[in-house]
């Protein structure tokens, strides 16, 4: 049985091959529309198959959480929590901002992270108490400890338009708190990048497990925190995320809490 980061890193190496190779050629006909403003195109199935099919040959008893399949997973001690091309509406459009996603979870403890960039060849990777790594060098959260110094990634709401009156008062807040805001569009990327320090912090409502599972791991073992809105640990369930350097972390943390304490007291 080979270990399941080489698994992994390969399954997320191939389905990006597969993406890259169709970057800028997909068609209207392989594109289709889940709900509004949610896509899902050819490559999305291609790759999440590509991924499932390489983790099932070595590990044919483990279960798979994948977005675009095998939701309906049951428990099992070793759970897979796959997203094969997160930003499919940068990946239309061409936008270059995209990523596959990768983790694994162990009796409800998630212990590898995998997040692979096809268009920078830049794979992200980490193991519960060994460090991450990118391209095989060991990297850190960043040492930035002033918030109006930092700089922030975020996502919008755009599935869950109910949050997004909240979300402008906490942008408008956040904006004149610190140094500038910045929206990729794949919070997977926002999240490796949170590990590697090319940003401080990250927060975003609403978001799937397959979205952030393996950018979790990472960021813990470059030395970083991660919580839901209310610092606690259930982002996997609420999908509400804050990530950061401890101390951006709790400032992040701290203005939320004071933000939406006002709007919601």
């Amino acid at each position: 049985m080979r270990e399941p980061l080489i698994v992994a890193m390969e399954a997320a190496q191939q389905a990006g091959n597969l993406i890259k190779e169709r970057v800028g050629s997909i068609s209207k006909e392989e594109i289709s529309q889940k709900s509004f403003s949610d896509f899902v195109t050819k490559v999305d199935l291609d790759s999440e198959k590509t991924i499932i099919t390489n983790i099932k040959k070595h590990f044919p008893n483990h279960q798979i959480m994948a977005e675009e399949s095998s939701k309906d997973y049951k428990k099992a001690d070793y759970l897979w929590i796959i997203d094969p091309l997160d930003g499919t509406t940068n990946f239309i459009h061409s936008f270059p901002f995209i990523a596959i996603s990768i983790a694994l979870m162990y009796r409800g403890e998630l212990i590898i992270g995998v997040i692979h960039d096809p268009l920078r060849n830049e794979t992200f990777y980490a193991e519960r108490g060994t460090g991450a790594f990118l391209n095989g060098k060991k990297i850190k959260v960043s040492s930035v400890k002033n918030p109006e110094s930092s700089l922030i990634a975020t996502g919008f709401p755009f599935r869950n338009k109910q949050y997004v009156g909240n979300y402008i008062k906490i942008f408008h807040q956040m904006l004149h708190s610190v140094n500038d805001l910045r929206r990729a569009g794949a919070a997977a990327i926002d999240l490796a990048y949170v590990a590697c320090g090319r940003v401080d912090g990250f927060f975003e409502y609403a978001l799937s497990p397959w979205d952030i599972a393996a950018g979790t791991v990472l960021i813990k073992e470059a030395g970083g925190v991660v919580s839901d809105f209310d610092g606690d640990s259930n982002y996997l369930l609420t999908g509400n995320i804050i990530a950061g350097n401890p101390t951006i972390h709790k400032f992040l943390s701290d203005k939320l809490k004071e933000i939406l304490g006002g709007i919601n007291g």
